[in-house]
């Protein structure tokens, strides 16, 4: 005798409810780069689909993604003027308060997340305020600075805080901030293990956040580091975090699952730039079948562990849930 897994298979209703890893648009955060001015929706050449965006398209741009019930935005920046500390991200009427005032005045339904970090506000490219004598980041003033930021953020509407500067005590900092200022009930998505990463590259086009020297290798997390990848999310997680994140994804499956396993908190997952580009110039090259591609791809994040997947991908994924 002999099992007969196939019997399982042969009716595809059958195969729908024995499925054990399932996809919705609710799944899903879908991010929005922003930038002063009016009427710009720019397309980046490394990221066919993706724009940047002034503020009035941002808006429409909710109307259309509410549509396809995908209700939750991360935000990033674009400043007109950047210095060494990121003082547009310090500002309440810096680019990213201004556009979380005005789309959750046209969209209150809508989640709205921001990314916390100075990357794309400072002239140097750096996560945070730099230490001249060791040429990187200074940690511990960069906390302060996070925690102003978190607030600033706060106050003009969002809903929830994503820090992705992968400081050392980044969340302690900005929970404290948060709820002396009276913003205890928001929530902190923390970017807990993100990795210094080469599928980062495009998002560098699009946010215009490649550092001008060297790299980020000084405080994002070494690629070949498993054990420190889950001690840093359970680090977060102990500090107040209320969701830990992985990012890249693709490449870190099995990081994804150990995460997974360790703690209890919901779990999201960044489906980044380089990840995104590759299934698009591999479409565009004819030698995938890209809907396929993509949607085994996301359906393989998910099934790792992630329950939430944030992803350029999401507006044609949901397209394809819902069945248009």
């Amino acid at each position: 005798m002999f099992a007969r897994f196939r019997r399982k298979r042969l009716h595809p209703v059958l195969r729908d409810l024995v499925r054990e890893t399932v996809l919705t648009p609710n799944d899903f955060i879908y991010p929005l780069f922003i930038r002063s001015g009016e009427g710009i929706k720019n397309e980046v050449a490394s990221m066919p689909g993706v724009f940047q965006m002034s503020i009035d398209e941002a808006v429409k741009e909710c109307e259309s993604l509410k549509s396809l019930g995908l209700e939750a935005i991360i935000l990033f920046g674009i400043p007109d003027v950047k210095d060494s500390v990121g003082s547009d991200a310090l500002c309440e009427h810096g680019i990213i308060a201004t556009a979380l005032r005005e789309i959750k005045a046209a969209h209150p339904d809508m989640l709205v997340i921001t990314d916390l970090c100075f990357c794309e506000y400072t002239d140097h490219g750096h996560c945070g305020v730099l230490n001249p004598a060791l040429q990187t980041v200074d940690n511990d003033i960069t906390l302060q600075n996070l925690a102003k930021q978190a607030i600033v953020h706060a106050k003009a509407g969002a809903d929830m805080i994503a820090p992705s500067g992968m400081m050392d005590g980044m969340i302690t900092a900005i929970r404290e901030g948060l709820d002396h200022a009276g913003f205890s009930h928001i929530p902190i998505m923390s970017y807990s293990t993100k990795f210094s990463s080469a599928y980062y590259g495009p998002f560098r086009d699009v946010a215009e956040s490649a550092p001008s020297f060297g790299d980020r290798r000084s405080y994002q997390m070494d690629p070949a580091n498993r054990r420190e990848a889950i001690l840093e999310s359970l680090e977060d997680e102990r500090e107040g975090a209320d969701i830990l994140m992985v990012k890249p994804a693709l490449a870190y499956m099995d990081i994804i699952r150990d995460i997974r396993e360790a703690s209890d908190l919901p779990l999201a997952v960044y489906n980044v730039s380089g990840e995104y580009s590759m299934l698009k110039m591999a479409a565009k090259a004819g030698v995938i079948d890209y809907e396929r591609v993509m949607m085994e791809t996301l359906l393989g994040f998910k099934r790792a562990g992630a329950d939430i997947i944030i992803s350029y991908h999401a507006k044609e994924a949901a397209k394809l849930l819902l069945g248009r």
